[in-house]
């Protein structure tokens, strides 16, 4: 069954081109204002009747049951005179119905400057429906095998049960957008679109034309139209701002009227335009200590940080370290077509080392190690260097004799962790380390 939702109706509305919408019966479910200017047709006319009924000339019908693509079709009635573009609209291979573009015409620079615009707005609208409720990610994608990883994603989909807005904090790396669209795709609103905006990646007065659009001649550059904000795109659904500590002063007491009025302002616009959307935050700062320095707005501090969740470091969740990494090496292998493994001295190494840079940090070592071993076993010998010569002073300055001695009782508490701190976990931590049982209750006992 062929449905409209608003977001849709929204970005329909939105256009200068005439827009009709039939069912697979051929019923018309949509016609934009546009449509009704162009053609001088009156909605009571032609809305919810047979479209070839309302306009015996119509070929769209007919293309949608020969599933075709018309473009440029010339259509004349009476003294109006425009041209259509007929397109079936299709659902998992099934045919639910058909869409029309109208553009006007009135001379030959006119329509090919129409076609031209036509062909790009059919486009975008065909990519921008492939995105719609297309979170990335959901919660079977987050590896969830350390107690604290598991309190962590049982947490955030209670997050997801409810509509709050969201603080996601965490040490870059950490796997913050995985968290944001696993929330979206959990929630009641996964069928709308999850946006995600890296308010890092624009300049000042980007990021402002971005999350809230302009209109036409509002600056020099600006597009011909206009521009439809993230808030309007993301209607309905989720936007999510990662690294909102970057976010300019100036633009965080826009975003707070956003978020209590409900509503936003083109640039350049005089109008308010209604929004319904759940904001996800993230960021790796103190944004406690921000507000203190007086570098983020007390208050927008308050409207984002209702539901705060802290990812925690990889570090702090050694379980995860396994079998993320055999993820990695599941995913590379089908990559590219290989049969790599990880020996144990190599799953080992991965537990020891401190991982700085999080998952991110494992996903590269990962892959550039799967990529310079040529054969289809990493062994800890194969890790980089930085990974091979972890060694955590602290400041300490100590004999040599007793820092070796620490660093190897260390390590050899880290092997037991792996294998578990059972009598059989010792012998195969023993094993593993090429010594005795017996050796290695006495180097613990030093």
């Amino acid at each position: 069954m062929l449905e409209i939702i608003e977001q849709t109706k929204l970005l329909f509305d939105s256009l200068y081109d005439g827009i009709l919408i039939i069912d697979k019966n051929g019923v018309v479910k949509y016609i934009n204002s546009s449509y009704t200017r162009i053609t001088k047709v009156k909605e009571e006319e032609i809305l919810g009747k047979f479209l070839i009924e309302a306009r015996p000339g119509s070929s769209l019908t007919t293309a949608m049951n020969n599933r075709e693509i018309k473009l440029g079709v010339h259509r004349k009635m009476g003294d109006v005179e425009y041209l259509v573009n007929m397109v079936p609209i299709f659902k998992n291979g099934v045919v639910i119905g058909a869409i029309s573009l109208v553009n006007e015409l009135r001379d030959i620079y006119k329509l090919t400057e129409k076609l031209n615009l036509s062909k790009i707005i059919i486009q975008n609208l065909q990519e921008h429906v492939k995105t719609l409720g297309n979170g990335k990610y959901s919660f079977d994608d987050i590896i969830a095998v350390d107690r604290k990883s598991i309190e962590t994603k049982e947490f955030a989909k209670k997050i997801a049960l409810g509509d709050s807005n969201v603080l996601i904090t965490g040490e870059s790396g950490t796997g913050k957008e995985l968290y944001a669209s696993g929330i979206h795709n959990y929630s009641a609103r996964k069928e709308f679109p999850f946006i995600p905006v890296n308010c890092a990646s624009f300049g000042k007065n980007l990021i402002e034309s971005e999350l809230f659009g302009y209109e036409e001649g509002s600056f020099t550059g600006a597009k011909k139209n206009g521009k439809t904000g993230l808030f309007q795109l993301a209607h309905g659904g989720t936007l999510f701002l990662d690294e909102i500590g970057e976010l300019e002063y100036g633009l965080q007491g826009k975003l707070l009227r956003v978020l209590q009025e409900r509503s936003i302002r083109k640039i350049g616009g005089g109008n308010e335009v209604p929004i319904n959307v759940r904001l996800i935050c993230a960021t790796n700062k103190n944004l406690e200590k921000m507000v203190e320095q007086g570098t983020f707005r007390r208050d927008l501090y308050y409207r984002i940080a209702i539901m705060p969740l802290e990812i925690l470091p990889l570090r702090d969740k050694k379980d995860d370290i396994i079998p993320i990494s055999k993820r990695f090496i599941y995913e590379l292998n089908g990559k590219y077509k290989a049969t790599m493994e990880l020996d144990e001295s190599a799953l080992i190494m991965l537990c020891n080392y401190h991982w700085p840079g999080n998952i991110r940090e494992l996903r590269n070592v990962i892959e550039f190690t799967f990529n310079m071993t040529e054969e289809n076993l990493i062994k800890a010998s194969d890790f980089p260097d930085n990974i091979k010569n972890e060694d955590d002073f602290k400041n300490e300055i100590l004999p040599l004799k007793e820092k070796i001695s620490q660093m190897e009782k260390r390590y050899i508490k880290n092997t037991i962790d792996f294998f578990g701190d059972t009598v059989e976990g010792k012998k195969k931590a023993a094993s593993s380390l090429g010594i005795s049982l017996a050796t290695l209750y006495n180097k613990l006992g030093k």
